[in-house]
Parts: structure tokens; C-alpha cells; sequence
């Protein structure tokens, strides 16, 4: 063997060791890229919908979104006087969820259903109690000032604007009606509008992420 043959040998037995860990970072970064991610990411994963809320419950209890920490919400904004649409979202939600709560009791005891109300000067603690349990026994109704509900409704990129009626307790609100899901941390997950939602669906969207 000449010394340039015993150099070489000498030097790929050196950076042998190197070589191995390259190869084994190699394939963690494979195994690493192709493994499923831990949790499925929503619509909404990432954006800035949501934030810090300070409300009253329907017992008139200062509520906060802490006060849900460790909890999935399923949201939606409206209020109780709306003659069709606030309904009919609402009892999509409520069968969704009790669609969910049929075939994973355990898991839909983490999701807490929220209705917040955009017309707090109607929307009183009493009667959204009234409202709400005509729907799910767990739906809680939210309202508070109306500076706490315009900065909820900022927060969670809520548009609602009054509309006048016939006489002046006879207005409404043109809103945007969605209902949304946020992790137990608050953050948003996903969004369904309400005008195609189905009991199906939510209960399928509270499936893919919470089940």
C-alpha cells in the first residue's frame, strides 16, 4: 500500500464519525417531514381573529375569555331578537354539537358553546338565558356594556351595524353570522358561516379537531 492509499484510508476513517451523524440527521429530518402533523390546521390557524374579552354570563357574572381557558368555544354572534337567521344558526350549532356529544361525550365535555349577543341594550342576562335554552342546556349567553361588546366584536372581526325599524324598538342588526371554533388557549381554529353550515358539518369540524 503506498501513502497516498494509507492517507486516504486514514482520512475517511477520521471523518467516518461525521459522516454517520450526517446521515442520521438526514433521516430524523425525513422521518420528522413525513410524519402527520401532531393537530390539523383549521381555516382560521394562525390569523389574529379573537383576543382578551371582559362580558357578563347569563347569571350577570363578569366573565373573561380566561374564564374558558381550557376549553374549545364554539362561538357565534347575534342576538335574540332576530326573527330567522340567529335562530336557525344557533339550532345548527346546538345539533351539531349535540351530534358530537352522541358519539364523543367525553371529548364534547371540553367544548363550550358560547352565543354573544351584538344588542346588549335588549339582550339583558335573563333574556338570553331564555334564549339559549331553547337550544343546548350548555349554551351560555354573553352581553355586557355596549363598549364591551364593540370591543369583542373588533376583537373577533365581527361587523354588525343597527338597523332602524318601524318604531324605535323595532330595530335590527344587519351582522355577520359565523360561528366559529377556538382552541382551549383562545386562538382561532375555523370558521363556518352560517348560511352553509349543517349539524353535519360542525359536527364533523368539532370531529376532525377535538375527537
Amino acid at each position: 500500500m503506498n501513502s497516498r492509499q494509507s492517507t486516504s484510508k486514514s482520512s475517511l476513517k477520521a471523518r467516518l464519525p461525521l459522516i454517520l451523524l450526517a446521515l442520521a440527521a438526514l433521516a430524523a429530518g425525513l422521518i420528522f417531514a413525513l410524519k402527520p402533523s401532531a393537530a390539523p390546521q383549521g381555516n382560521l390557524s394562525g390569523s389574529a381573529v379573537g383576543g382578551p374579552f371582559t362580558l357578563q354570563d347569563e347569571s350577570g357574572t363578569t366573565v373573561t375569555s380566561a374564564s374558558y381557558d381550557g376549553k374549545w368555544r364554539l362561538m357565534y354572534f347575534g342576538f335574540t331578537y332576530c326573527p330567522d337567521i340567529c335562530p336557525t344558526d344557533t339550532a345548527k350549532l346546538a345539533a351539531g354539537l349535540k351530534a358530537f356529544e352522541a358519539k364523543h361525550p367525553d371529548a364534547a365535555a371540553k367544548v363550550q358553546p358560547l352565543f354573544v349577543t351584538v344588542d346588549p341594550e335588549r339582550d339583558t342576562p335573563a333574556a338570553l338565558a331564555e334564549f339559549t335554552d331553547q337550544f343546548h342546556p350548555r349554551l351560555v349567553g354573553l352581553t355586557g356594556t355596549r363598549p364591551q361588546i364593540d370591543a369583542a366584536l373588533k376583537a373577533f372581526r365581527v361587523y354588525a351595524a343597527k338597523v332602524p325599524g318601524a318604531v324605535p324598538d323595532a330595530y335590527t342588526f344587519d351582522h355577520l353570522a359565523i360561528i366559529y371554533l377556538m382552541d382551549p388557549e383562545g386562538r382561532p381554529v375555523e370558521f363556518v358561516a352560517g348560511s352553509t353550515a349543517t349539524p353535519e358539518g360542525i359536527a364533523a369540524m368539532l370531529e376532525r379537531f377535538i375527537a
